[in-house]
């Protein structure tokens, strides 16, 4: 009896190692693989940006793309500056200290470290072009909001006109960035120059400090939807603070709107889930920022594309009465003024096709917009993408309705539902160019299925998103 169950427990002993051997052997298999699906992403990323750049010279006789260097709008000059040895340091504190200080570190700490942090990055990119040129003088350019500021002397006058000015051929026509925006984007910067903070200066830590918050807004938002498991927040954490993204985060407006856009929604996640204390008061807050959004940038009707998706993924809509009330208030308040959105939206519409749009071919734009994102996203964030569409494939034919409120199917769902509104933003014909900057408030959430590479691996892809950046920063003058 006793040798019986000796040989017994043997044989189970021997299958059990035999198994082990075979899961081992499968999981390096599947590595490989793995390793040699994100070389070939890598690679075709690389491929589809410099066709884009050939092409896009090719193309570009008599400035008929308007951009000095397609498919970016940047010119090419090997540069360098105090950041040149600042975005290094910066860099590497961060990829050798990053990933252990966002797994440990009390979670209040860590919004706040992450916020800090995503701060001095972008300011050390921008010192790669010294501090004036770098930072100050950005928002204050004759395309930019800083020169209309004077022009607001009454609100009721400005909303009420504002339409009036906006074609190329009107009495005193507003500038590009003014025009195309609706108003209340030139309205922020009114209201710091009315409250005291006037001039270039300080109305690039604005955006520095605004936008650097987008950084624990995302955070906030994972950790909500996930049933408050912090793993794949604070995985995601260091790859959201050392983003190429930062190159043009960094003093331009549509850092403002990217982070008023992931605000509102880490306010609808919080309020849909019910992590406040007073969860109307959250969802009317998100409201009003979704409102606001509204007239910060037209582009930024598309974030109802995530906004939705976090009210599927928590699985409650008793918020939405409440965020609608936030957005049909700021709306009302503007309407009431005199500018109503739809008429400013398609006077836009002819002014953008009087200028840059009637040139620059929608064949060429359609793919190349895509390829404007590769030095936007890095290679940790494009092989990231490939490896939550493999994941999200992987979930759908095993049951992807059990797994998609999960931590994980939260991060794949809004990582989903930013890609969708950047191809819907793509197909409109309203994003011929400057994609790197214009679609930001959707790509700092692509760069949060960066969580799903490899804990291995975590620190070089940290550092190829780092030589990305800097590499940028000193070949090109980005304007932004």
């Amino acid at each position: 009896m006793t040798a019986q169950t000796t040989r017994t427990g043997g044989r189970r002993q021997a299958g059990q190692a035999r198994q082990a051997r075979q899961e081992t052997s499968g999981g390096r298999r599947a590595a490989g693989r793995g390793a040699r699906w994100d070389a070939g992403v890598v690679a075709a990323a690389g491929v589809l940006f410099a066709v884009a750049a050939v092409v896009g010279h090719a193309l570009n006789d008599d400035n008929r793309l308007h951009l000095h260097w397609p498919p970016l709008l940047a010119h090419y000059k090997l540069h360098f500056g105090p950041g040149s040895v600042a975005a290094p340091l910066v860099a590497l504190l961060i990829v050798v200290h990053g990933p252990a200080l966002a797994a440990r570190l009390p979670w209040r700490r860590l919004l706040l470290a992450g916020w800090m942090s995503a701060l001095a990055w972008t300011i050390s990119l921008g010192l790669i072009d010294g501090w004036q040129r770098g930072i100050t003088s950005r928002l204050a350019k004759r395309s930019e909001y800083l020169t209309e500021v004077d022009q607001v002397t009454g609100l009721g006058v400005f909303l009420s006109t504002f339409t009036d000015r906006i074609l190329l051929d009107s009495e005193n026509n507003w500038t590009i960035h003014v025009a195309g925006h609706p108003p209340g984007a030139l309205l922020t910067f009114v209201g710091l120059d009315r409250i005291g903070l006037s001039g270039p200066t300080w109305a690039a830590w604005f955006v520095l400090l605004t936008g650097a918050s987008l950084v624990p807004a995302v955070l906030v938002t994972l950790r909500a939807l996930g049933g408050g498991r912090e793993l794949w927040a604070r995985r995601a954490a260091p790859f959201l603070v050392l983003a190429p993204a930062a190159v043009w985060l960094g003093v331009s407006a549509d850092a403002y709107f990217a982070a008023a856009g992931a605000w509102a929604l880490a306010l609808l996640a919080l309020a849909a889930t019910g992590r406040v204390r007073a969860p109307w008061a959250a969802a009317l807050g998100s409201g009003l920022l979704l409102g606001w959004l509204l007239y910060l940038s037209y582009g930024m009707v598309l974030l109802a594309v995530p906004a939705v998706a976090v009210l599927l993924l928590a699985g409650n809509r008793r918020p939405l009465p409440w965020t609608l009330a936030g957005v049909l208030t700021v709306t009302a308040l503007f309407t009431a003024g005199g500018f109503w959105w739809f008429d400013g939206y398609f006077t836009l519409y002819e002014r953008y096709y009087q200028g840059a749009a009637s040139d620059r071919p929608y064949a060429y734009f359609l793919w190349a917009n895509l390829a404007a994102q590769v030095p936007v996203l890095g290679l940790a964030g494009l092989v990231a993408l490939r490896r939550a569409g493999a994941v999200a494939l992987r979930e759908r034919r095993s049951g992807w309705r059990a797994a998609w409120r999960e931590p994980r199917g939260v991060l794949l769902s809004l990582v989903a539902a930013a890609v969708l509104a950047a191809l819907i933003a793509n197909l409109s014909a309203m994003s011929k160019a400057e994609t790197e900057r214009i679609w930001l408030p959707f790509t700092v959430w692509m760069l949060a299925a960066a969580a799903l590479l490899p804990r291995r691996s975590v620190r070089w892809w940290l550092a190829a998103q780092a030589a990305v950046a800097i590499t940028v920063d000193h070949l090109f003058y980005t304007g932004w």
